[in-house]
């Protein structure tokens, strides 16, 4: 089977729910069952269809507030038959993405014929940690908690992630005006694309009958660049403020990965065709142009060439990290760094939209096949950044069926 022959059915989203926001208290492995259900009924697979199920999660110890093999629980609540296999997969903010590219491969392999993707996080349910030894009992003194939602990536890579983003993207010649330019755009793309109606069919209100949410909560009308100059810079970075990077969200994206055979005799159109997928990682401080190697990687397997691609998605892990990746595209292509921005993150990118970890990357994916759809067709590559420079790309094909409308 060839991976044209790996069809990206549809997806669906929940609401990105901001810190401590109208989601606060609800478990993500709710917000994976949910989705799963909604994510299904909107492609018209039943449940008892699936094979496979993959979930990624980036913050476990929220995870294990509710239990263990979240995949599982949140495979079984949404209806799928409990003699379906599922994997819970931690690749920090790549996890999503990962999963698709693990269904991509049992359905290319025929391992499967129809797989549910994606991921989920409540970064801010993520309890306080107590150290082991309370189990075994404390002599003297007092526990000391650990919060795990604090300076991500310090305790295993020595600085947190947005240090090493911020320095790298600044040994590149990316500037705080281009990053405040960049998360203005962010915002501005995101609102142009809400108004016209672009998110109708991506996002679905979550609605447990104890917390309701129907729309992104993190986006922002009326910004400046005044405003977002006036933002001080934050764990001693100089390029990521809070007006540069999206927050430790909640939500969850899933999609439904099938074999383009299953599609044709369930008379089901999808959105677009998987080309290629790719995971790769980076020395640990380079987390800033990790999606520029995944980006070129995907588009290696898809034997493509970054001048052929009509659409580009990069996780706005911070704003200065598809500015980052774009100057080393444009270093190892020649393709100009402007023409690279101009194709990226048409709709906005996780500066407005949030990023709960675990789901970004299966958001990425769904936004590019919507994206290639609202086109009339095209190629596309969405590719994101994880944990201590890790990455994950995807490169997708939706054949033409009218004149391109914009990237």
């Amino acid at each position: 089977m060839s991976t044209h022959d790996v069809v990206l059915l549809g997806g669906r989203r929940t609401p990105f729910g901001k810190f401590g926001g109208a989601l606060r208290s609800v478990p993500s492995v709710d917000l994976a069952a949910y989705t799963i259900t909604q994510t299904l009924k909107s492609v018209g697979v039943r449940p008892d269809q699936v094979d496979v199920t993959y979930l990624g999660v980036t913050t476990p110890s929220e995870v294990a507030m509710d239990g263990t093999i979240p995949a599982r629980v949140a495979a079984v609540r949404a209806g799928i038959p409990v003699d379906r296999l599922s994997l819970t997969i931690d690749r920090a903010c790549c996890s999503s993405m990962t999963a698709i590219s693990m269904a991509a491969r049992d359905i290319a392999t025929g391992q499967a014929d129809v797989v549910v993707a994606g991921g989920t996080d409540n970064m801010g349910r993520a309890p306080m940690l107590v150290p082991s030894d309370v189990r075994w009992g404390i002599k003297r003194g007092a526990p000391v908690l650990k919060d795990p939602m604090s300076d991500p990536g310090a305790d295993i890579g020595g600085n947190p992630v947005a240090l090493d983003a911020s320095e790298v993207a600044q040994e590149l010649g990316v500037t705080r005006a281009e990053t405040d330019a960049w998360a203005l755009r962010s915002h501005q793309a995101y609102f142009e694309a809400l108004d016209r109606g672009f998110f109708d069919d991506e996002i679905v209100p979550f609605d447990n009958g104890a917390s309701t949410l129907d729309h992104d909560e993190l986006p922002r009308r009326g910004g400046s660049l005044d405003k977002l100059a006036a933002l001080p810079a934050v764990l001693g970075t100089a390029l990521v403020t809070p007006g540069t990077a999206p927050g430790q969200d909640t939500g969850a994206a899933f999609v439904v990965i099938v074999s383009r055979s299953f599609a044709e005799q369930h008379g089901l159109r999808p959105l677009a065709s998987i080309a290629g997928t790719a995971s790769i990682a980076r020395p640990m401080r380079e987390i800033a142009i990790a999606p520029a190697d995944a980006v070129e990687k995907s588009l290696e397997r898809a034997g493509w060439t970054l001048d052929e691609v009509d659409a580009i998605e990069i996780n706005e892990a911070f704003a200065c990290v598809p500015l980052a990746s774009a100057t080393v595209l444009e270093q190892r292509t020649g393709i100009a760094k402007s023409t690279v921005l101009e194709r990226t993150n048409g709709n906005g990118g996780a500066v407005a939209i949030g990023h709960p970890a675990g789901a970004s990357g299966a958001r990425l994916a769904l936004t590019l096949a919507r994206r290639l759809e609202a086109m009339g067709g095209g190629r596309g590559v969405a590719a994101i950044c994880g944990g201590l420079a890790q990455g994950d790309g995807i490169a997708l094909q939706r054949e033409h069926s009218e004149p391109r409308r914009e990237r």
